[in-house]
């Protein structure tokens, strides 16, 4: 079994927007994690670490959705620059961590890892880490808010502003991802996830069979040529212990849960790429939400709770 990223070097990516959040707040998430030492713990697993500071774009209008969509021009071009910024990094070989920002910037991320996936012919793995499923459209959003439709974007339906970015539509194939922790979904949402045959591990699931039952069959199948993109919506954690989001939904994985999650991503030895989304220090406590996802985020690089003998190292 590996011991860990084969990357070494990673490079840390600001993209302080809420355009497509319901809520204000999730553009002070980069700084929340930074203050909470994200890059001084990495450093301290080993890791060559480059911040690379925030990328800058439209400011939120804060407007009402036009067509089943709220905000589309800046959605789109937040994440276009996103995209840019995260391709560059992988293109140089170096693994990047994109700091949100709210979870709609996850097109752009998700769609440069395939990119590049395309042009090295790599397999992608996504694992969705989130409360939600975020496979909304247009035609069956309640809001209109584009943060709840990424993966719907990902998988080719939306707008083409935003399902273009990438140069390949769609993006990804839904079969690539896994979602793990959801629990709350709406009704049209949910008929369309089963249409497109999503593997998703929600938290009756993980209740029945628990965590490390659901991350064996999420993480099933891995080889040397998988690239594996986590994408770390902090509302997946319960809100008791993560107050700090501003969707919360109760009901989500405990702090040992979450550290088994992440422990056995690291155990594949294949994590290549990370989104960390949807953190609202407006919502939080004294910072408390960003540093537990800081101390989570050490666990995907090697941190180990376990005191066991193993082949870890």
């Amino acid at each position: 079994m590996s011991t860990g990223p084969s990357v070494r070097e990673v490079a840390l990516i600001g993209v302080p927007t809420d355009v497509g959040a319901s809520d204000r707040g999730a553009s002070m998430g980069p700084e929340a994690l930074r203050v909470a030492g994200l890059r001084e713990r990495l450093q301290a697993h080993g890791l060559v670490v480059h911040d690379r500071g925030n990328l800058s774009g439209p400011a939120n209008p804060w407007l009402p959705p036009v067509d089943g969509y709220r905000h589309l021009a800046e959605v789109a071009e937040w994440n276009r620059k996103a995209h840019e910024a995260v391709h560059a990094e992988l293109a140089a070989g170096r693994l990047p961590i994109m700091l949100g920002g709210d979870h709609c910037l996850g097109i752009g991320s998700i769609s440069a890892v395939a990119r590049h996936c395309r042009e090295t012919g790599r397999k992608l793995r996504v694992l969705w880490l989130d409360a939600h499923a975020d496979f909304n459209t247009s035609a069956i959003t309640p809001t209109g808010n584009i943060h709840g439709m990424p993966v719907a974007c990902l998988c080719g339906f939306g707008p083409p502003e935003l399902t273009g970015i990438g140069g390949q539509v769609p993006a990804i194939s839904p079969k690539w991802v896994r979602q793990i922790g959801i629990r709350s979904v709406d009704a049209g949402e949910k008929r369309f996830v089963h249409e497109q045959d999503l593997e998703v591990f929600d938290m009756r699931y993980i209740d029945e069979m628990g965590m490390r039952h659901a991350m064996e069959l999420a993480l099933a199948t891995l080889d040397e040529r998988t690239h594996l993109h986590v994408s770390f919506d902090v509302d997946f954690l319960d809100p008791d212990i993560a107050p700090g989001v501003g969707t919360t939904v109760p009901g989500g994985p405990t702090y040992r849960e979450a550290q088994l999650c992440m422990e056995m991503i690291a155990d594949t030895g294949r994590l290549a790429s990370l989104d960390i989304v949807e953190l609202n220090p407006a919502c939080d406590v004294r910072n408390r939400t960003a540093a537990l996802a800081v101390d989570l985020v050490e666990s995907l690089f090697g941190k180990s709770t376990l005191m066991r003998k193993s082949s870890r190292g």
